[in-house]
Order: structure tokens, then C-alpha cells, then sequence
């Protein structure tokens, strides 16, 4: 274990080197369907096509900050994992 201050920036490399679909046996079937791009996000065309003002601000990596609100199941923490993938 590290005490660095920085850690999260090593995780955060370590997930973005991740494979993509060939997940170790035993990983969770939704775990390996989870989206891991924008274009792979399903119903979120209205805030999501290419164009869009929050696809934009994530895909130029000037997305400061953002608040997911919504019940379990909708996509937030996959939001989320592909937002801190793409950005700095």
C-alpha cells in the first residue's frame, strides 16, 4: 500500500490500460457489458450525441465538475468511470 498523494492518478492509468473486453474469468457479467465509451452509452442521446454541449465539455476535457443525480441502475457510476477516463 502507498501513502502517495497521487495514487488516484496511478489507479486512474492502470483502468485506462485495462483490456478491452477480455476480462478475467469470474468478472461480474454486467461488470464486462458496462460501457466504456460515450458511443457505447444508450439513451442519453439528448445530453450525449456528438454535438451536444456536455459531450463537447468531456470529449475537450474542460469538464470541472458535475453532479449525477438519479435512482441505482441509470448509468451514473458508468458515466462517471467513462468522464474520469477520457479527462485529466
Amino acid at each position: 500500500m502507498s501513502n502517495g498523494l497521487f495514487d488516484d492518478e496511478r489507479e486512474r492509468l492502470e483502468r485506462s490500460e485495462r483490456p478491452e473486453r477480455s476480462e478475467r474469468p469470474g468478472t461480474p457479467l454486467a461488470e464486462r457489458m458496462r460501457p466504456r465509451t460515450l458511443d457505447e452509452v444508450v439513451g442519453q442521446d439528448e445530453i450525449l450525441a456528438p454535438g451536444k454541449p456536455l459531450r463537447e465539455t468531456i470529449e475537450r476535457d474542460l469538464l470541472q465538475s458535475i453532479i449525477l443525480w438519479g435512482p441505482p441502475g441509470t448509468g451514473k457510476t458508468t458515466l462517471a468511470r467513462i468522464i474520469a477516463d477520457m479527462t485529466q
